[in-house]
């Protein structure tokens, strides 16, 4: 990593976050410290700056200073490049916004000077350096936050390597440039590291925020074991993409620890809001759903204000012609292409408006038998026939900063809502997809997973059926999980993304309307050009 595009790190210590490592939202107030003078670091605020790195964008709050040199806040947003590299490329969002970077994600043309593709990459390697510079100055303060700490930095390395492919890897902060590994090489080190420092994560437990009832910090928002499990049966469902052998007993192995954990689906909805619709809500830390959440990302109105995180996934999505999603903040920018809508309404046909409801949200849920069907289209069309149009396409309505209880939120621009960057959900259909690879592609009722697959269907009131197809489990992908950040690894790994043997195609893939193929190169973004120009080690990925 070049890290010229990175502020001086032993300072980074001097912090003013406010993220629920102390307590859910506890400001900290740490004095700087003189990288010259002997006093010890601060470990529980350079541990804090480790996992705020994805919640916030700096020191300052939304309009302040970015913490990577060289790019703003929201160019750098964890969670909102997180949505635009892995949603906005594929079938399942478009935007109409002009950014430079936005057109390019809508058709699949990045290249090595996407400037948010390059805001991601140093985000990533940001996380990264915080978590080295935390294990070289802090690593024997505590074994359990050493661990997680470790952890998180097996986070970053895995979306880099999952987005970037072969890439730069260094576990010490230095300026020198550090050598290029491959995918398959930063597969098998994150496979060791992980399981390397399980013993030492806290045991599974879910939580809620209590800091507004205590004033105390149980925890929430802290990674544990089942977070390891987690991500160890991503990276073996994925370890035929990363490695070219298929590990799918492996990923069902560890699914199912996740299941078996004290970790559940949540299904405590109320006639007013259902379980799903609580899981993306403003209280989401407190209403109970965060028994489902693994890896919260905390967010609070007046503590950790940022354009990057859930208020981006909220305001993008949303117009003031729609019900209020509890902030001020309307930008209009993504909504839905129709191939998404057709997971919940296989008959809607962009050429005739007709044959799929235009109405509120609570009109569509009701009217697709799936709770999850949150999206908008009154006054919208069904056919996005111009990608610079909001009205063009459904808008998406699922993540919002209203309070299931009807209470108020703490500020009324920037929201509550939490980010459930992993949740059991991912575990269920985990689980279900290894299974029906190891029985012939195919799930029914006498097959492991056959009842985790029906369990998500389940609490969304959808029906179940008989049997399942691999398309219908990528199918209940989507249907779970859209808009939260992994739909491009999805459609790769089942060969639906780049490549000439892709037989999905959705509007404006490969950048005309009605779909075309794209190369496979593309499955994987170039590494950005400033890093190229300031590693010599470095190979460009293919294609690029």
């Amino acid at each position: 990593m070049n890290f010229k595009y990175l502020k001086t790190l032993l300072p980074a210590a001097a912090i003013s976050l406010s993220l629920g490592m102390t307590s859910c939202v506890g400001d900290l107030d740490v004095t700087p410290i003189d990288p010259s003078s002997n006093m010890e670091p601060d470990a529980q605020a350079l541990f804090n700056k480790c996992y705020a790195n994805m919640a916030v964008a700096g020191q300052g709050g939304a309009n302040g200073d970015c913490d990577i040199d060289g790019l703003d806040g929201g160019t750098t947003g964890f969670v909102r490049q997180l949505f635009n590299a892995n949603e906005l490329t594929t079938d399942e969002s478009v935007c109409c916004w002009g950014d430079e970077g936005i057109p390019a994600f809508n058709t699949n043309t990045y290249g090595p000077s996407h400037p948010m593709l390059r805001g991601f990459y140093y985000r990533l390697f940001n996380g990264v350096s915080y978590c080295n510079h935390y294990l070289e100055v802090s690593g024997n303060y505590d074994a359990t936050m050493t661990a997680e700490v470790r952890f998180l930095r097996a986070l970053y390395y895995y979306y880099l390597m999952d987005c970037y492919g072969n890439i730069p890897f260094t576990l010490s902060v230095t300026s020198d440039n550090p050598k290029q590994k491959s995918r398959a090489e930063i597969y098998a080190w994150l496979v060791e590291e992980l399981n390397e420092i399980e013993p030492q994560m806290a045991e599974p437990q879910p939580k809620t925020c209590t800091f507004y009832a205590t004033g105390e910090n149980n925890g929430y928002g802290r990674a544990d074991k089942a977070a390891v499990w987690m991500l160890l049966s991503r990276l073996y469902l994925n370890a035929e993409v990363y490695t070219g052998k298929a590990e799918w007993q492996l990923a069902a192995d560890y699914a199912q620890k996740v299941i078996a954990s004290p970790y559940r689906l949540f299904e405590g909805g109320t006639a007013a809001c259902s379980s799903y619709r609580m899981l993306f809500m403003g209280d989401n830390g407190e209403n109970g759903s965060s028994v489902e959440a693994i890896l919260p990302i905390l967010q609070d109105g007046e503590k950790t204000t940022s354009w990057g995180t859930t208020l981006f996934l909220m305001a993008s999505c949303y117009k003031n012609d729609m019900e209020s999603n509890g902030t001020t903040e309307n930008w209009g920018g993504n909504r839905a292409r129709p191939e998404f809508v057709k997971k919940f309404f296989p008959n809607a046909d962009p050429a005739n408006p007709a044959s799929c409801l235009q109405g509120t949200t609570a009109e569509m849920v009701a009217a697709a038998g799936d709770d999850r069907a949150l999206l908008w289209g009154k006054d919208r069309t069904l056919d996005v026939t111009s990608l610079t149009e909001f009205s063009n396409g459904y808008s998406v309505t699922k993540f919002t900063n209203n309070y299931s209880n009807g209470g108020q939120p703490h500020n009324s621009q920037f929201p509550d809502t939490d980010f459930f960057l992993m949740r059991v959900a991912e575990a269920y259909l985990t689980y279900a997809e290894a299974e029906a690879r190891l029985h012939g592609n195919r799930l029914t009722e006498n097959v492991p997973g056959y009842a985790e697959l029906n369990k998500i269907r389940t609490r969304a009131h959808a029906a179940t059926r008989s049997s399942y197809e691999l398309s219908d489990i990528l199918d209940e992908w989507s249907r779970e999980f859209y808009y939260e950040g992994r739909r491009r690894t999805d459609l790769i790994r089942f060969g639906q993304y780049g490549g000439e043997n892709a037989t999905y195609k959705w509007q404006w893939k490969g950048g005309v309307k009605d779909g075309m193929n794209f190369p496979a190169d593309r499955n994987i973004f170039a590494i950005p050009s400033a890093e190229m120009n300031a590693n010599s080690n470095l190979t460009q990925n293919q294609g690029y």
